[in-house]
């Protein structure tokens, strides 16, 4: 980070004007948050807030135009509008963007049935994300996702920036750099940081679909990925797998650690995702820093807060960043902790969901403590639930954590099992560590 982030004594909440068009969101979230050298975007949907899909999004017979594409134009032009407010460039600050498209499918038979596409047609997306980031393409996880929270949305988007930091170099497994906007960009190293693209288990010399042969060739490829932009797996600060069947996740999580056998990522898991092709089973991406960074990895680890799921660590810590791994309302059996289900035999009685959310800020603040932050300094918040119906008392728990700025938040709808039975939310966060001199 530069030496100007150090002058940083808390994060900023970013409100763009809204005479630029922007929507104000109606719940507590900030659009974007800016802490350093570093902009976090929330979730960007073709929403006006107030009464649904805008009319601008919504295809007629005489434009010829998809309703996936108008949404793409719709939040990009917002996010570009959010970022300029921020003091950046979507194009050439941005390193991480989550794409969050609807689908019903897949479902849990499904799943069953080893089939993880989401089956969408997103080409009219891809075709506005070529037209606003025009150059070279942002490392991106793409993600299908059962729904969000405004009806009719297709496509949500995150993204972070990294400013200050000289220029970005973008990589690709194929060759040494990127020639065009429609290369796929595997890697983008910025200053001492560098960010992965979703990758999966599939190579052009096998078409295995067992989930052995898919981790392995999964993190071949990204240790291929490392060494070509300065970095090793040593390096690897974050990491997001996506899994389509959590049966699966023993097994990935063994092969796991052999790849990272001391002083693992921060790791969050997404269960029941939907790939991008067919008989993908695994995907992940990372943060890594750089080999000649100065920057040092901080394992962050208490027990004042359960312990990991798997082969992770409980957050990581580096420079003015603290990367959570996946909370969850677990406990250290990694089952639902006790207390956070309705009683089968008064099933009308409770509130699940503020409930799980309490523990788990619980936990949090643990955690962050042991960092030398609290909970009031999450700049980065992506929660998930198994069904929408309990984000409204689940937000309001987390609300009332943060009495001045929210974090920038993104909420998804899974409509699948978070992977532990009785979880009803997932949260992935970001939080800002104070300099301690």
């Amino acid at each position: 980070m530069s030496d100007k982030s150090k002058e940083i004594t808390k994060p900023i909440a970013i409100w763009p004007g809204l005479e630029d068009g922007v929507p104000k969101p109606v719940m507590p979230y900030s659009p974007a948050i800016k802490v350093g050298d570093w902009i976090f975007v929330a979730g960007q949907l073709a929403s006006d807030f107030k009464t649904g899909l805008p009319k601008e999004v919504i295809p007629n017979s005489k434009n010829g135009i998809s309703g996936l594409e108008l949404q793409s134009e719709f939040v990009f032009r917002n996010m570009a509008q959010t970022l300029q407010a921020a003091g950046c460039n979507m194009k050439n600050d941005t390193v991480k963007l989550w794409e969050w498209f609807v689908s019903d499918r897949p479902n849990q038979n499904d799943f069953l049935l080893g089939d993880n596409h989401h089956q969408l047609d997103i080409r009219p997306y891809e075709s506005s994300m070529n037209n606003n980031f025009k150059d070279y393409l942002p490392p991106r996880s793409s993600i299908g996702i059962g729904e969000l929270m405004w009806v009719g949305t297709q496509i949500e988007l995150e993204v972070i920036c990294l400013t200050n930091q000289g220029n970005s170099t973008y990589y690709s497994l194929e060759a040494d750099g990127l020639e065009n906007a429609s290369a796929q960009t595997d890697a983008v190293r910025k200053g001492d940081w560098i960010f992965i693209s979703n990758q999966n288990g599939m190579s052009k010399d096998t078409s295995s679909v067992s989930i052995e042969d898919q981790t392995e060739c999964l993190m071949e490829k990204l240790l291929k990925i490392a060494e070509k932009t300065g970095s090793s797996l040593d390096q690897a600060i974050k990491a997001e797998l996506f899994i389509g069947d959590i049966r699966d996740f023993a097994v990935v999580d063994k092969i796991w650690k052999k790849w990272f056998p001391n002083n693992p990522p921060a790791r969050f898991v997404l269960p029941h995702s939907g790939m991008n092709a067919n008989d993908i089973k695994v995907e992940a991406s990372l943060i890594l820093l750089t080999n000649d960074s100065k920057l040092q990895k901080d394992i962050i680890e208490t027990s004042n807060a359960p312990i990991p799921m798997g082969h992770e660590s409980q957050a990581v810590k580096v420079g003015n960043l603290l990367f959570f791994s996946t909370q969850m309302a677990f406990d250290n059996s990694g089952k639902i902790a006790e207390g956070m289900i309705r009683n089968p035999a008064a099933p009308w009685y409770g509130r699940p969901a503020q409930m799980q959310m309490r523990y788990m800020m619980e936990n949090i603040n643990a955690i962050s403590e042991a960092a030398g932050t609290t909970v009031e300094n999450i700049v980065r918040r992506a929660c998930f639930h198994n069904d929408l119906q309990w984000f409204a008392e689940s937000i309001e728990a987390w609300a009332s954590y943060f009495p001045d700025d929210k974090p920038a938040s993104t909420t998804i709808g899974l409509n699948h099992s978070l992977g532990i039975e009785g979880a009803n939310t997932s949260l992935d966060l970001i939080a800002y560590v104070p300099d301690s001199n």
